[in-house]
């Protein structure tokens, strides 16, 4: 009888591997070693991290309580055993990020002459008046105090919004009842208000001044206490997609419901006055576990506007200016360019120009007669939507899939969809019960020898702001099989027909997971038949039940499996007979990991992959995402380079262990390998490395783990 490798006791619980990498990210504002404004901004992160988590994670697993599910998920726990679990992880986490931020973060910045004021109370008689004066000036005028009594209810409390709340106690009355009431800190105005200094830069926030100034808004009372307080509501979209004949009315529906979901986090000042509490606490139908009491400011997002403070460049990292793509010559329109060969593009490193201009290049070429696109998530002020709209305006035929489902991008994507149909432009939104995730664009065009259709895939979004903060993959191509596979995904979007084959390109949910599981098999029985046999796999995250049994049974006959996943994993290393040839690497630096690539040795007839796909359930099974291959070797060889020098990062790599904990790489007496870093210089032309690298020789296994 072989091994069971569908043991729950051989998987991690995802929520709480999520947990893992928002410590990673809290790992980087704790490291001294990084400059301060750096530290400042993954405290940042972790905060907006911790709100989405919240949002729809716990919000998620508190609603299958509520309706009665008790399966376990794939480390055998149920959802409340879940909730248990996860609860005591983030209320130590929420600890460690105020330690941080008051211990290490506030002085440190103070020492460098950017302070923070704590408390109003601590102004100097001169600051008084000028918060009072901004206060009556500004802030004042936009203000609703709100008073609750048996004709005024207690008010709704919009999702994320910050909040002052305190006890009245009217004036001129003995032994009057204490009254509750509240102000929203409003959201249009900044929170961070500079005090004038002669030197350095000194702030208050927003809700300080607000608080300082309460018994002007509640004149006929005295403040008894007062006290910031933020709720978090359940934000998880819930579309009944069987029953909304229009998708993007019902889409739009719903957000208004995402800012009045259930109540499942309150937190409060740590120091708020336990009346008070008591009355949040029932008004907002909250369970003890479900309060946390914060030693500082509450949200800590808003310490992302200190990254970009002027005059402290030497606080932060130099900003980095993506490089010009070697392989493009500027000279010559793209379409000229692609047809000298494919062409690899390796974001943030190098410009996402050459993606905007494929678009915009094709909007006014005579000789384009469509594009046609999926959209996911695009930018504010979009290039690539503007040139769409134009290349409609133009004649030309566009189809855009705009996925109205990209969670928290709907509002934007919904304005975006309507745009670009008045401008002319055949417009999707998404399929049911399916989210497109893929990245793929397609130009048709009419030249001398016929028609050819150029066509960009990538693992990252459309999105021209993103692409100089995430590291993605993308390839534009000419190659005439993955042009008629294009074709084939578009009309299988526009028209549900699907192919009976494809030639290059492997689609979820109907093909991709399948795909994957005779790849990882077939490298399976290569090392079974006594080969050398190698999987290197790079992702967001890993999930899959199957994929990481499949991936076990591996590991077990021998095959040499080294896994790049920066966020969730729920695989475990190291367990006899099971993944003891199995390593995890997770890379928490300056940009956000986000490119997908596949290895397989096969034999030596080395085959490399990259998609838009993650190994989770939701991604093979219930979106629509392209894996393509690379074709040409010497894009096959830059890709391997890419997965040789991050297996080899050993600045910015943790390491899962045999324990389920991620350790960071023992440094002592070894050259320092800093991928990200080492790719900016690449891009630059300062670093030999690639040509070193072209031999192929990976780091063994053994030298790895020493």
């Amino acid at each position: 009888m072989g091994e069971n490798f569908t043991k729950s006791e051989y998987y991690k619980n995802r929520e709480l591997s999520w947990i893992q990498f928002n410590q990673r990210v809290l790992s980087e504002a704790r490291d001294r070693s990084l400059p301060l404004l750096d530290r400042v901004k993954f405290l940042s992160i972790t905060a907006s991290n911790l709100d989405e988590f919240f949002m729809v994670r716990v919000a998620s697993l508190k609603d299958m309580v509520h309706a009665g599910y008790k399966k376990p998920d794939i480390a055998g726990l149920t959802p409340q055993e879940q909730l248990d679990q996860i609860g005591k992880k983030l209320h130590e986490f929420v600890s460690v990020q105020y330690s941080t931020y008051n211990r290490s973060l506030v002085p440190s910045l103070e020492q460098e002459g950017i302070e923070i004021i704590q408390s109003h109370e601590k102004l100097s008689e001169k600051e008084r008046e000028f918060v009072d004066k901004y206060f009556m000036d500004s802030v004042y005028p936009v203000l609703t105090p709100m008073a609750v009594d048996s004709s005024r209810p207690f008010p709704l409390i919009r999702n994320k919004s910050l909040n002052i709340a305190a006890l009245l106690e009217k004036k001129d009355e003995d032994n009057a009842p204490l009254e509750f009431a509240m102000v929203q800190v409003p959201s249009v105005l900044p929170r961070i208000i500079r005090i004038p200094t002669k030197e350095g830069y000194r702030m208050i926030l927003l809700e300080e001044v607000i608080e300082r100034n309460m018994k002007k808004l509640f004149l006929n009372y005295d403040i008894v206490c007062a006290h910031p307080f933020r709720v978090e509501r359940n934000a998880d979209l819930s579309i009944d997609e069987e029953e909304a004949a229009d998708l993007l009315k019902e889409i739009q529906k719903q957000l208004k419901k995402r800012q009045w979901g259930e109540v499942i986090k309150l937190e409060v000042e740590e120091r708020m006055d336990k009346q008070l509490l008591k009355i949040l606490k029932k008004e907002l139908a909250v369970k003890e576990e479900d309060i946390y009491e914060i030693n500082g400011p509450l949200d800590l997002t808003f310490l992302m506007k200190l990254n970009g403070l002027e005059g402290y460049d030497h606080l932060r990292t130099e900003k980095y200016i993506p490089k010009p793509v070697a392989a493009i010559d500027t000279s010559k329109n793209i379409f000229e360019n692609i047809r000298k060969g494919d062409i690899l593009l390796h974001h943030p490193y190098q410009t996402f120009d050459p993606v905007v201009d494929f678009i915009r290049q094709a909007s006014v070429d005579p000789k384009v007669l469509a594009i046609k696109q999926t959209l996911y998530r695009v930018s504010g002020n979009s290039p690539i939507i503007a040139a769409l709209a134009k290349a409609a305006e133009n004649g030309k035929q566009v189809s855009v899939l705009v996925e109205l489902k990209a969670r928290f991008d709907e509002e934007n994507n919904i304005i975006w969809a309507k745009m670009l149909e008045k401008a002319g432009c055949h417009v999707i939104y998404g399929l049911r019960g399916l989210k497109t995730h893929s990245k793929i664009t397609l130009v048709v065009r009419n030249e001398e020898e016929g028609i050819r259709r150029y066509v960009h895939l990538g693992t990252g979004n459309y999105n021209d702001a993103t692409a100089k903060l995430y590291t993605d993959l993308g390839i534009l191509t000419c190659n005439k099989l993955i042009g008629e596979d294009a074709t084939a995904v578009f009309n299988m979007l526009s028209g549900y027909s699907e192919p009976l084959s494809w030639n290059r390109l492997s689609v979820a949910p109907l093909w991709l997971r399948g795909k994957f599981l005779r790849l990882i098999k077939r490298e399976m029985k290569h090392a079974q038949n006594g080969g050398e046999a190698r999987i290197i796999a790079k992702m967001n995250s890993l999930c899959d039940k199957e994929i990481i049994a499949a991936l076990y049974e591996a590991s077990s006959a021998g095959v040499k499996i080294d896994l790049i996943v920066r966020g969730i994993c729920c695989l475990k290393v190291g367990i006899p007979k099971v993944s003891e040839n199995i390593t995890v690497r997770s890379i928490v630096g300056n940009f956000l990991e986000h490119s997908r690539i596949f290895y397989f040795y096969n034999d030596g007839e080395e085959e490399v992959y990259m998609a838009s796909a993650d190994w989770m359930p939701r991604n093979l099974d219930k979106r629509v995402e392209i894996m393509f291959p690379v074709v040409e070797e010497e894009l096959k060889e830059q890709v391997i380079h890419i997965l040789q020098v991050e297996l080899e990062d050993n600045v910015k790599s943790h390491i899962l262990q045999p324990n389920g904990d991620y350790e960071k790489v023992d440094k002592r007496g070894k050259i320092l390998v800093n991928s990200q870093n080492i790719f900016c210089e690449e891009a630059e032309g300062k670093n030999e490395a690639m040509e070193l690298h072209k031999k192929r020789v990976f780091v063994p296994m053994e030298s790895l783990e020493e």
